[in-house]
């Protein structure tokens, strides 16, 4: 009796132990969606190379201050941006490359909880005509995509009334060749680009549009207007009517061919071909 007894418990104990496990595995599965579901939206990456203005009129605006940075550009959050592999100028016909001129810098956008390490340069603007700036920065390992990220990025700026050479390609791994100037454009005007990899037009490409809401006035009402998305035609152009004046990204995002080590594991390797284009109030 004393045995069927001791048995009889055991297998209770045995049962509750199997319940408890049950219940822990579920309450950890409750768990895990709720934090799918209330975790905060992953933010688009973007690239940036941000000039002290993009139209130079007088020799006293000639030497040229600019910014590289690697953000949420709405949401006002810096990450922390190695040096760039590759950052030079594109004007006449001919490439400079500029890497040895950059210094290290620290930002602190309107979000973030400490600053970030940035880039920085000067450049004197010599001639007349369109200078493209551009970058290729060390490959970024984000955690949250499980990928690396590179974003060749590009600004143009026109120098003293000359307009040549904004609609060039330069030759990066990928980009966008405007198919409107890209500067002197008003709040609400349409923007044109075509999406290049490898030298062609890449077609149905993803479009990432963000604002860089630099001081955190602008307020989304909901999380799509954050990132806005367009695609390229089967020829490779996208549109965008530009609704605010201020600086705009256009991020074009596809997967290189390529594959990164990370901890010893093979991953993908997202590359974005960025440029920046900045619109003005019509007064």
């Amino acid at each position: 009796m004393r045995n069927a007894t001791h048995e009889a418990l055991s297998n209770e104990n045995e049962q509750n132990m199997k319940n408890n496990r049950t219940l822990k595995a579920i309450a950890r599965a409750i768990l895990l969606s709720a934090c799918a579901l209330f975790s905060p939206p992953a933010y688009a990456h973007f690239g940036m190379v941000i000039p002290a203005t993009d139209m130079v009129e007088q020799q006293n605006e000639a030497s040229l201050n600019l910014r590289i940075m690697f953000a949420h550009p709405f949401e006002g959050e810096s990450m922390a941006m190695d040096k760039p592999q590759l950052f030079g100028v594109f004007s006449n016909g001919q490439k400079t490359v500029l890497s040895g001129t950059l210094t290290p810098m620290t930002v602190k956008m309107y979000a973030d909880r400490a600053p970030s390490q940035a880039w920085q340069t000067t450049y004197r603007l010599q001639r007349p005509g369109d200078y493209q700036f551009y970058v290729q920065p060390a490959p970024y390992w984000e955690p949250a995509e499980d990928s690396f990220i590179v974003h060749y990025t590009k600004v143009i700026v026109n120098a003293f009334a000359k307009e040549q050479g904004w609609d060039e390609p330069i030759g990066l791994k990928t980009e966008i060749v405007p198919l409107t100037r890209p500067y002197g454009l008003y709040r609400g005007n349409l923007f044109q680009g075509v999406v290049m990899l490898d030298g062609k037009p890449l077609p149905f490409a993803e479009v990432e549009v963000e604002y860089f809401n630099r001081d955190g006035t602008s307020k989304a009402p909901k999380a799509p207007f954050i990132t806005q998305v367009t695609k390229s035609d089967a020829n490779g152009v996208f549109s965008y009517c530009v609704p605010q004046a201020g600086w705009w990204g256009f991020a074009a995002l596809s997967t290189d061919s390529r594959t990164m080590e990370h901890k010893g594991v093979q991953k993908p390797v997202e590359i974005g071909a960025v440029l920046w284009i900045h619109a003005y109030d019509f007064k």
